[in-house]
């Protein structure tokens, strides 16, 4: 028998002008005949966060039985379909209560410094400890996103806390915190090239030319290379790109006309449920054309002023929180949790549809979903929300309700997930105490 096939590699790109689009795994890029397990048919491990602010109303979120087969409770319903992929783990908690300690805390393991001024200092968050050591072989080690930008806050938003430690969830180091990107123009720019100023990015908005136009040539030519399985594979990222492009234009046009009123940059959505689909849409391309393996997305700010009008609910989220026990305001907290939960359930779907090697985008991956606090109206540091969605290749097992001892360390489960992706730590910010069984 003679083998002619040869692979195509791994890091193959298609260049057209000022575009480069990495392409998803395809068959063609495994040698013939060699055991998977030695080729890029193993597929890489990917991870992730999501965070939520102002915690999960307490009584709807928490499974009532330990164990496997629990019963979803109303926030975490919409993620049932993917139970085999599901933990909940419950009573971890952060050191203090307040906002900004709530998300500087949440991923370091570690107390932030009181501070009004530039000298912050927190500890390098699970996310960026992650990307170094599975981050490094792809053109981006981690991607951080957002839909709320406080970054022109300065001095304290939140007693002696500097407005740094509510402005992103990861760090670098202890002093340094990573920058959220909310524009999706830019994000998509960042994967997939075609840089330019704002009036370029303008004048191409007018003109509605996609990026993968100037690809064409380059396509046809991998096309004729291609078996059927690969083709139809192929066929349907490129589709996912331009999919993602034109809602990026339309949330662009329809801003185009309130410029002088809005003072936003262009390919930030006018509204924040697209605005957060299209951010789920962008991290799930960065892992399927291997761009990045490590994502991390604050759904909302700590403290976020956003008002859910599309549930019927005209009061800020934060300010529902503060409900004073009112009646009418626990089932308004109940349904903007649900609807998180269902828009985080979409990204999911996304994942676990999209063929990776052997299996899906979340056979390969682990996302944590959760927020830095639980009863958003006393910033409770107790018994956090915490969502683990994941595969099993990637040493995970899924159905379970997993509860710890009251107060454990969140830097507990932190020091879990780091060492999954063989990070090798015995500790994890200066919080933990030990390892969580998972």
């Amino acid at each position: 028998m003679f083998i002619s096939r040869k692979a195509l590699p791994r890091r193959t790109v298609l260049r057209g002008l000022g575009a480069t689009l990495a392409l998803p795994l395809l068959e063609a890029m495994v040698p013939a005949m060699t055991a998977s397990a030695r080729t890029v048919a193993n597929p890489p491990k990917r991870f992730g966060v999501v965070f939520v602010p102002l915690g999960e109303r307490p009584g709807f979120w928490t499974p009532a039985t330990v164990g496997s087969d629990f019963e979803f409770t109303p926030i975490l319903k919409p993620i049932e379909k993917y139970r085999e992929h599901v933990t909940v783990v419950s009573e971890l908690c952060n050191p203090l209560d307040g906002h900004a300690v709530s998300v500087s805390a949440w991923l370091s393991g570690a107390v932030p410094k009181k501070t009004f001024a530039e000298d912050v200092y927190s500890g390098e968050t699970v996310d960026q400890v992650i990307a170094r050591r599975i981050g490094q072989e792809t053109p981006l080690p981690s991607l951080e996103l957002a839909t709320e930008d406080f970054t022109g806050y300065i001095g304290g938003c939140d007693t002696q806390y500097s407005c740094a430690y509510m402005n992103t969830i990861s760090w670098s180091s202890a002093t340094t915190p990573v920058p959220m990107e909310i524009n999706p123009r830019v994000v998509f720019e960042r994967l997939f090239g075609r840089p330019g100023t704002a009036a370029q990015r303008q004048q191409r908005m007018q003109t509605s030319k996609s990026i993968l136009d100037s690809l064409t040539d380059d396509v046809r030519e991998l096309e004729r290379g291609l078996g059927a399985r690969d083709l139809g594979r192929l066929d349907e990222y490129l589709h996912h790109v331009r999919e993602v492009e034109r809602r990026i234009e339309m949330s662009e046009k329809a801003g185009a006309n309130s410029l002088l009123e809005v003072d936003a940059p262009f390919g930030i959505p006018e509204s924040w449920e697209e605005h957060t689909r299209q951010m789920f849409e962008l991290a799930a391309l960065s892992y399927e054309a291997d761009i990045t393996r490590v994502a991390s997305f604050m759904m909302a700010k700590d403290a976020s002023m956003i008002s859910y009008t599309n549930l019927g609910i005209s009061e800020p989220h934060h300010s529902t929180t503060h409900h004073l026990e009112l009646a009418e305001s626990i089932p308004n907290l109940v349904k903007i949790n649900t609807y998180h939960m269902t828009l985080f359930a979409e990204f999911i779907e996304r994942l676990s549809t999209t063929p990776d090697g052997d299996g899906s985008l979340l056979d390969h991956s682990l996302i944590l979903f959760g927020s830095g606090m639980s009863e958003a109206n006393t910033h409770s540091r107790l018994d956090l929300p915490t969502l683990l969605v994941g595969g099993h290749s990637v040493g995970f097992e899924g159905n379970r309700h997993v509860r710890t001892e009251p107060e454990t360390p969140f830097a507990n489960c932190l020091l879990t997930l780091a060492n999954i992706y063989g990070c090798e730590l015995e500790s994890f910010g200066t919080l933990s105490t030990g390892e969580l069984t998972l």
